[in-house]
């Protein structure tokens, strides 16, 4: 590892922490303020919403461990070889995520692929609010009065 990637190594995570909390601080600041009313302000919270998905997304994928085997096992639920050969491309897939233990058990969290949908859901109602605020602030601005 060389110099640079070490010092992004130490360096990105506190940066992207800091990231993180200036954006949650801005998005709870700017809803009483009514700063929602700006296009600008929409792009803190995707930016909370992005950090939220990431760690659903990294919970669900190494929710199985190094070992999956010995994670079925801990977890009580019979690791099937066979089926884990037949369905050998589910567990690297981007979204849904599964890592299953045999058809009836999975190591992901329930909660993960809904969680998913519905952060790009709201993704999308952030980029949309930034759209009609600029819009509409484009029609106040060019309004005669």
């Amino acid at each position: 590892m060389n110099a640079v990637s070490a010092l992004a190594a130490i360096a990105l995570p506190p940066l992207l922490l800091a990231v993180f909390v200036l954006s949650l601080w801005k998005t709870a600041r700017g809803l009483s303020a009514r700063r929602w009313e700006r296009p600008g302000w929409w792009a803190f919270p995707a930016v909370v919403l992005t950090g939220l998905g990431c760690v659903a997304w990294f919970t669900g994928v190494f929710s199985g461990g190094l070992d999956t085997r010995e994670a079925c096992v801990s977890r009580g639920a019979g690791y099937d070889e066979a089926y884990r050969s037949e369905y050998w491309r589910e567990p690297s897939r981007w979204f849904p995520l599964h890592n299953k233990c045999n058809a009836g058990f999975d190591l992901v969290p329930a909660w993960v692929n809904p969680t998913l949908v519905a952060i790009a859901l709201l993704l999308v109602g952030c980029a949309a609010g930034a759209v009609a605020t600029a819009v509409i602030g484009r029609k106040k601005s060019e309004k005669p009065d």
